[in-house]
């Protein structure tokens, strides 16, 4: 039996599987975006690239893709998934709630900026209904990468965040109508437009009511039974299911997959297994995306970036350059700053994941020439594969024409420079106030530092000792007399403001008292590896409270339940402590002494 198995059915799962376990974790590590990882590696394994050179090295074989089609229908599905997905987080309330950035911004954005790309395309030579699917499908932007880029730098609550997020919202759902553009564009072959039109709109129409009304009556009832049966593996399936049959059902129909897919993930965001949904298909969605992304790069061809780089990099330039002017000018309208534009502007500038699945439905059906397709493809690649480079600009750029902040007269005050030993508390909310009350009631000498103006203003009125500024800045410690502190206590809820406050100190003073906050043991770990003596994990502390609680209400004497709850804490310490920080924490004794 084992002998009848053929290996080189299996060879390209391997490679995608190769890419997804084993390239993936080792480019984040080097910082390296995943699905620039997923692109690369398929332009270096696909037939392009490696693929190309079976021939004349056998070997190869084992390792590359030669046949991009082998992946298209866990590309096509992992297309499916990523608008099931999108469908999800989708709301009648965020709907509502973002409204004017979505419908107004976003549709702004789209429109304009479809229409200047399709000009520039007809201006070129291409045929019209060329031109506008091209330009409809460049004034899309990559959410995949954008979304996972701002939530990564916590950029999502900013201004420009928001703004960003609500263009790419619109966008994902101008993809549903584009893709039906795509396909009745597609399907006169014969007879008039309006006929094939009509035709095709009573097709989806009906497509869509089967599914909406199917979805209704039986999804809910569907989840409910499923998940009484408490079983994790039925569950995912139903979901696998619905995501995959209502895609199909659509496909039946003429319509893409991911129209279904999209349909069935808005009747799900409205139930009360929402949640549970999308943490079961997390898993399978990355995996297919990235499959998605892999059959993305292997439709670039270095051969035609060699041949016609300025032609490709002009292209790509272009892209950003329109987007980017499009979002500035309309983003100022809708109470951007200038700064929030920017940013917003350059993050949805590059293209996107969608450019590729509308130009290649479109090139399928012979509406866009397939040497211009992939002319315009390596642009949208080149354009996605610097959006990482282009994030950091975008950020530098906003805080170079940022307004500069106008400090309310208290606190606009500077430090004293009276090189006093005192302790440095960083951050004034809640947390930092109550350890700044503590110090205080035991009075020692300390000095706060906090970056929001308003309420430094607040404190120093009551006669706080509080100033405002930057407390990861070198220049700013040293003039908050950093070098004769006594101690640091970093009280902010942000950790990478937290690391970078900690790194600057503990590069300025080797030998200064660090205590930090962090938000978990895994942060607890980390920041005891870059210096801190003491750290108080939030999630362990509020455990160690309950605990305390809990036995002194079952009637544990007071006295043992601290000395308990005191040698459990200190188990957690010398658990999250590595050994290379083990000597770092002083007695308790020296640490009193020193504070």
């Amino acid at each position: 039996m084992a002998g009848t198995i053929d290996p080189s059915s299996y060879r390209d799962a391997i490679v995608v599987l190769g890419t997804a376990g084993v390239i993936v974790p080792f480019a984040k590590r080097f910082r390296v975006n995943s699905i620039i990882a997923f692109m690369a590696c398929g332009a270096l394994l696909g037939p392009f690239g490696l693929g190309g050179l079976v021939a004349e090295v056998p070997f190869l074989s084992t390792i590359t893709v030669s046949s991009p089609d082998a992946l298209a229908a866990p590309a096509d599905i992992g297309v499916a998934f990523l608008l099931f997905v999108i469908g999800l987080e989708l709301s009648y309330d965020r709907l509502v709630t973002m409204r004017r950035l979505v419908f107004g911004l976003g549709l702004g954005q789209i429109v304009v900026s479809a229409c200047l790309l399709a000009l520039i395309a007809y201006g070129f030579g291409q045929p019209a209904a060329a031109a506008l699917i091209i330009g409809a499908a460049l004034a899309l932007s990559s959410t995949a990468m954008a979304i996972e880029l701002l939530s990564a730098h916590r950029r999502m609550t900013s201004s420009a965040g928001r703004a960003s997020f609500a263009i790419l919202l619109c966008q994902d759902l101008a993809v549903i109508p584009l893709l039906f553009l795509v396909s009745v564009l597609g399907a006169q072959e014969n007879g008039s437009l309006l006929t094939g039109l009509v035709q095709a709109l009573l097709q989806a129409v009906a497509a869509i009511a089967t599914i909406v009304v199917i979805g209704r009556i039986a999804m809910r009832p569907l989840f409910r039974l499923v998940a009484s049966t408490d079983s994790s593996e039925s569950f995912m399936a139903a979901t696998l299911l619905v995501a995959l049959g209502t895609g199909l059902i659509a496909a039946a129909a003429g319509l893409s997959m991911g129209l279904g897919a999209f349909i069935a993930g808005l009747l799900l965001a409205e139930t009360e297994y929402r949640r549970a949904i999308e943490v079961t298909i997390e898993p399978f969605k990355s995996l297919l995306i990235g499959v998605f992304f892999l059959t993305v790069g292997m439709g670039v061809s270095p051969a035609m970036l060699a041949a016609r780089p300025g032609k490709i990099l002009a292209i790509a330039l272009g892209i950003l350059a329109v987007k980017t002017a499009v979002t500035i000018v309309l983003g100022l309208p809708f109470r951007l700053s200038l700064a929030a534009a920017i940013e917003a502007a350059i993050m949805v500038g590059p293209g996107g994941e969608f450019a590729f699945v509308l130009l290649h439905a479109a090139a399928a059906a012979s509406l866009v020439d397939q040497q211009e397709t992939a002319l315009v493809l390596a642009a949208v690649s080149l354009s996605m594969i610097a959006l990482p480079f282009l994030a950091k600009l975008a950020r530098a750029a906003a805080a170079r024409v940022a307004a500069p902040v106008e400090l309310p007269a208290e606190a606009a005050a500077p430090p004293p420079d009276d090189h006093a030993p005192r302790a440095l508390i960083v951050g004034c909310g809640r947390v930092g106030r109550l350890v700044a009350d503590m110090v205080e009631r035991h009075q020692l000498p300390y000095l706060a530092i906090d970056k929001d103006a308003a309420a430094v203003a607040a404190l120093r009125r009551a006669g706080k000792p509080v100033f405002y500024g930057d407390a990861s800045q070198p220049a700013f410690l040293r003039l908050c007399g950093l070098q004769e502190a006594t101690a640091l206590i970093v009280t902010i809820d942000n950790p990478r403001a937290v690391d970078e406050t900690v790194m600057a100190a503990r590069a300025m003073r080797p030998d200064l008292v660090i205590v930090a906050r962090a938000r978990d043991a895994r942060h607890a770990r980390h920041l005891y590896e870059i210096g801190v003596n003491d750290v108080v994990p939030e999630t362990i502390e509020a455990s160690l409270q309950l605990s305390e609680a809990t036995l002194v209400g079952l009637g544990v004497p007071m006295g043992h339940v601290i000395a308990s709850i005191h040698q459990r804490r200190d188990d957690f310490r010398s658990e999250l402590r590595p050994a290379s920080a083990r000597g770092r924490r002083l007695p308790r004794h020296e640490r009193s002494r020193r504070l």
